[in-house]
C-alpha cells in the first residue's frame, strides 16, 4: 500500500519539513468567510493554507465545502471577515491583477474571434492596457504561441460556435494565461466535457505547467484529475470548510496517463476519496 506524505493540518503535526515564507505565493492565515450578514453563512472558518510559488495546488472536498469561496479570496473577490489573505507578498484588500482564472464554462464573447477572445484581458490589465495598441503585433504573436501550445495553431480567426466544447476551454486557458500571470487559478475547468477530451486537457495543463513555471491552484471534485495534474493536494472539510489534509503527491514529472493504471496512484484516489466520504459523515 502506498504511503502518501500529508500533514495533518487539524492537529498541527506534519511529516514534511516546514518551508521558508518566502518560498509561499498564496498564504491564507486562520480565514473566515461569512455570506448575508452576522448571521449568514459561514462559508469557511478557520481556514489556513500554503501554496509555493511554482507549485500545483488541487483543493477536493465535499460539495458546499467553500472551494469556489477559496478561490474567490485568492483573487480578492471576496474578502474575509477575519484572518489575512496574502498573495505575492501583499495583503488582498481588493481584486488583483496577478491571477489569470479559467471556469467550467469558457463564456468566450461570441462576436469575438478566438484571437480576439484571448486578447481581451489585456484591454483590462493596466500594465498592459497602456501597451496593446503601439505593441498589437507582439501581444498577437504571443496569443499565436499559446493558441499552439494547447493544439489550437490556426484556429485564432475562428468564432467560439465554430468551436467545441473541448476547443473552447482550450482558448479559455489561452486567456488565462496571455497577460503572464503569476497565478492561475482553475475552478472546475474540465467538468462539462467528456472522459477523453477531459484527459487530452489534463495533458495541455501538465504541459503548460511545465512550460510557463505558473503557479497553479486547481478546484476540482475529480480526485483522479488532482492526483494526475498536482504537486500537493488539500482535502477540505464540509461547510464551513478549513483544511482537514495537505498531501504531497510523490509521482514524478512528467506524468503519463498510464499512471493512472497502477496501483499507487489508486491507492492515493482512494485514501483521497475516503476523506472527503469521512468529511461529510463528521459534517
Amino acid at each position: 500500500m502506498l504511503e502518501i506524505a500529508s500533514e495533518g493540518i487539524a492537529t498541527g503535526t506534519t511529516s514534511q519539513p516546514k518551508e521558508h515564507p518566502m518560498a509561499h505565493l498564496v498564504s491564507i492565515d486562520d480565514v473566515d468567510m461569512r455570506y448575508g450578514g452576522a448571521d449568514g453563512t459561514l462559508a469557511v472558518s478557520g481556514l489556513t493554507m500554503r501554496v509555493g510559488k511554482g507549485d500545483f495546488a488541487a483543493v477536493v472536498g465535499p460539495s458546499g465545502c467553500g472551494k469556489s469561496t477559496l478561490m474567490k479570496l485568492v483573487t480578492g473577490l471576496h474578502i474575509p471577515q477575519v484572518g489575512t489573505v496574502i498573495v505575492a507578498g501583499q495583503h488582498v484588500t481588493q481584486p488583483i491583477s496577478i491571477v489569470g482564472m479559467a471556469f467550467q464554462n469558457p463564456t468566450m464573447l461570441p462576436w469575438r474571434t478566438t484571437l480576439e477572445n484571448i486578447l481581451l484581458p489585456l484591454e483590462i490589465v493596466e500594465k498592459h492596457r497602456h501597451r496593446l495598441r503601439a505593441n498589437k503585433k507582439e501581444y498577437i504573436e504571443k496569443a499565436e504561441h499559446l493558441l499552439e501550445l494547447v493544439g489550437l495553431k490556426g484556429f485564432g480567426a475562428k468564432f467560439p460556435w465554430q468551436l467545441s466544447g473541448g476547443m473552447q476551454q482550450r482558448a479559455n486557458l489561452c486567456r488565462a494565461l496571455i497577460h503572464e500571470p503569476e497565478l492561475l487559478m482553475l475552478d472546475e475547468p474540465f467538468g462539462a466535457l467528456d472522459a477523453f477530451t477531459r484527459e487530452e486537457l489534463w495533458c495541455v495543463i501538465r504541459d503548460l505547467h511545465a512550460a510557463q513555471g505558473v503557479t497553479i491552484v486547481l478546484v476540482t471534485h475529480d480526485l483522479r484529475e488532482a492526483a494526475f495534474l498536482a504537486d500537493k493536494i488539500f482535502v477540505m472539510s464540509a461547510r464551513p470548510g478549513r483544511i482537514l489534509k495537505e498531501h504531497r503527491v510523490p509521482f514524478e514529472r512528467p506524468r503519463d496517463l498510464e499512471i493512472m493504471y497502477e496501483s499507487r496512484f489508486n491507492d492515493l484516489v482512494h485514501q483521497l476519496h475516503g476523506e472527503i466520504a469521512q468529511a461529510r459523515v463528521t459534517a
